[in-house]
Formats: structure tokens, sequence, C-alpha cells
């Protein structure tokens, strides 16, 4: 993505084709063919290499639009209907999604070209404050033993989603599922 303002619809259309480039990653890993992403967007190839010339440049826009999307629900998961044990429950899960769902991203970031170096620290602020103040709504509330730190608490999610989809019995929702109890007083 570029660094100019989009128009609304401009920002709309974008944003349908990030969604789309998203789901064929998830089903298909990070070197689908664009075609695939073209046609679960409704648009052309040129449409996807106008807006994302390179494959990498498309890999850092989905990359940062989910990072922005799961920022925004933790906030969005509060309301007087929610504790703040549940919130930071339901965030943790869709963490989860967000995580298990990278197929083929690791390799990605691990490869020599520079243009993915700063994802990990971009993951990293965007997410661990959002994390930070659920887990300080919850401790707040006495819902929550008080002193977790939110990386260590991402990382232990992220460790736990490490063995999802190498057996059809391993469900990293239902230990992460323990892990936000054990949190609890």
């Amino acid at each position: 993505m570029t660094g100019k303002t989009l128009r609304a619809d401009a920002r709309r259309n974008q944003e349908t084709l990030l969604d789309a480039a998203a789901a064929v990653f998830v089903s298909q890993g990070v070197e689908a063919p664009i075609r695939a992403i073209a046609t679960e967007a409704g648009v052309g190839t040129a449409t996807i290499y106008r807006h994302f010339p390179t494959r990498a440049d498309l890999i850092v826009a989905v990359y940062r639009h989910q990072v922005e999307a799961l920022a925004a629900r933790g906030p969005e998961l509060t309301g007087p209907d929610v504790t703040p044990h549940q919130a930071l429950g339901r965030w943790l899960h869709e963490f989860v999604d967000f995580v298990i769902t990278k197929h083929g991203l690791p390799a990605v970031l691990q490869s020599a070209d520079p243009c993915y170096d700063p994802l990990h620290e971009y993951f990293v602020g965007r997410l661990e404050p959002v994390c930070a103040e659920l887990l300080r709504a919850a401790e707040d509330s006495g819902e929550i033993n008080p002193g977790q730190d939110p990386y260590e608490l991402m990382r232990a999610v992220g460790s736990l989603c490490a063995g999802s989809g190498t057996t059809r019995t391993y469900d990293a929702r239902h230990l992460v599922g323990l892990l936000v109890a054990g949190l609890g007083k």
C-alpha cells in the first residue's frame, strides 16, 4: 500500500482486494497464483499489479491489513455484557485464528528479502499494546492474577499455535482456552 490517503471507495476496493488475497493465502498459501486472488476479488490481475507491483508488496499489505483488523478488535470486544477476562479470551482466540492461517508466511518472513524485515516489529508494536490493555482491564477487575506480560502471553499463544495442522486431534484454540482460564484467580 502506498502512503497516500485513498478516497473512501478506493479504500473499500483495496480492502476487498486484501480480504480476497488473505482468503486465498489461507487456502493456498502465500505463493498462490495472482489469478486466484483476482478471481476471489472479482477483478483482473492488472488491478492487483496496479496496487501491488510485486508479490512481496501484496503479502506485506495483507499482513498489515490483518494486523490492523486484529488491533481494532480489542476495544470492540469489550462492553457491558462482556467481562474483561472474557474480552481477553475472545481476542486471544482471534489472535489464534490470525496466527494459524499464515500458511507459508514464516518461510517468506525468513527469506533474504529485506521488505519483510519490519513486519515482526510492526506486528508486536501494534498488537502488544492491545493485549496489554485487555490484560490490564482483566487485572483491574480482579479476574486474573496481576503481573502478566503481554508479549510473553502472545509468544505462549504463538507457541501453542505452532502445532496446528500437524495432527487432526491438535486444537490450538482449546489449548489457548486452557491458558486463558489459567490466568484467572
